[in-house]
């Protein structure tokens, strides 16, 4: 295997005709009017891309001041940038998490300290766990792969003079209500970046497209990093198309149905007798035994190993909440 920080969702489906529900991504086609502004797009594509419209938009969306806001090739690119944004001294990775900000930090050559939420206590974030000259935390909420969504209390509590603390939000449109996010912190928070991501909502992981919110200097600085016209025309639609009134209403639409979804799912895992992590993202972490991942995968059934996550091991899996028809194909291969 490669670099286990480097193993996404998206490896475990790429070979074979396996049912998935190993990528975390809205099943099915974008709506209507993002498939229109992405369209529309193309009638652009032929002058450079400005994020001007696209980081206003988003600024309004979670009002915010332009500023504030950095359009991103996804949260990947934002990664990258706050790797290369200073020369760290301690950036810790609080895990499991996402791992590609680890990985981005190691690929800038910083060495990472790691925090290890334990499973003893739901994977709940302890902010005095973190050394006191941390000088960068990253930390999601909802996390990826545990679910877990930690109070907005306690991601400030993370706050110190000097530090900057940076939050993935990638799931948390998933989430009613987007209940504990920081992203509209009026004015922005000293020392606080928030990551959002249009790709696991909106089914659109091959455009590319995100924004962070912070301060300005510090969206100044992380914009000097960026390659020049890195976010690309199309991008930047689907930005700013996610940010309407009818965007609004059709993400909260989505949230209460993946919230159904997940219910059912912890639900049938729950009556099987398999052990789940409380938490309120799209997908659920399960732990099935050592062995499960491989005999789902032969038996057609593709979920997210989670040994590739560090704190967990081969007894994990996330499964990604689906409708009850698919949830049932699951089902019927496990005890």
């Amino acid at each position: 295997m490669t670099d286990p920080l480097r193993h996404h969702g998206d490896v475990e489906v790429r070979d074979g005709d396996l049912l998935d529900l190993a990528v975390n991504v809205f099943p099915g086609p974008p709506p209507a009017w993002l498939r229109t502004a992405l369209m529309d797009a193309l009638d652009r594509v032929g002058a450079y891309p400005d994020p001007a419209r696209a980081e206003a938009a988003a600024a309004a969306h979670h009002g915010r001041e332009p500023a504030e806001v950095l359009a991103t090739a996804g949260a990947a690119e934002a990664f990258g940038l706050l790797a290369r944004l200073r020369p760290w001294r301690r950036p810790v990775v609080v895990h499991p998490q996402f791992t590609e900000p680890h990985a981005a930090l190691e690929q800038a050559g910083h060495d990472v300290t790691t925090v290890i939420c334990r499973a003893t206590d739901g994977f709940a974030l302890d902010p005095g766990a973190v050394l006191e000259d941390a000088d960068l935390v990253v930390v999601g909420n909802p996390t990826n792969p545990t679910g877990v969504l930690h109070p907005a209390d306690a991601v400030r509590r993370l706050l110190r003079p000097g530090r900057l603390v940076v939050v993935d939000e990638a799931f948390m449109d998933a989430v009613p209500d987007e209940a504990e996010s920081l992203a509209g912190e009026e004015g922005g928070v000293e020392g606080l970046v928030v990551l959002r991501s249009l790709t696991k909502h909106w089914g659109v992981p091959g455009v590319r497209a995100g924004y962070l919110l912070g301060r300005p200097a510090v969206a100044d600085g992380l914009r000097r990093e960026q390659t020049p016209w890195s976010v690309s025309t199309q991008a930047l639609a689907a930005i700013q198309a996610c940010c309407t009134d009818e965007a609004r209403a059709e993400a909260a639409e989505r949230a209460a149905t993946l919230t159904g979804w997940r219910a059912h799912l912890v639900a049938a895992l729950d009556e099987a007798g398999i052990e789940v992590v409380p938490g309120a993202a799209p997908f659920v972490l399960a732990r099935v035994g050592a062995g499960t991942h491989a005999r789902l995968r032969a038996a057609g059934v593709a979920v997210r190993r989670c040994d590739t996550f560090p704190g967990l091991d081969d007894t994990w899996v996330r499964i990604a909440a689906r409708p009850p028809e698919t949830t049932a194909r699951l089902l019927a291969h496990l005890p």
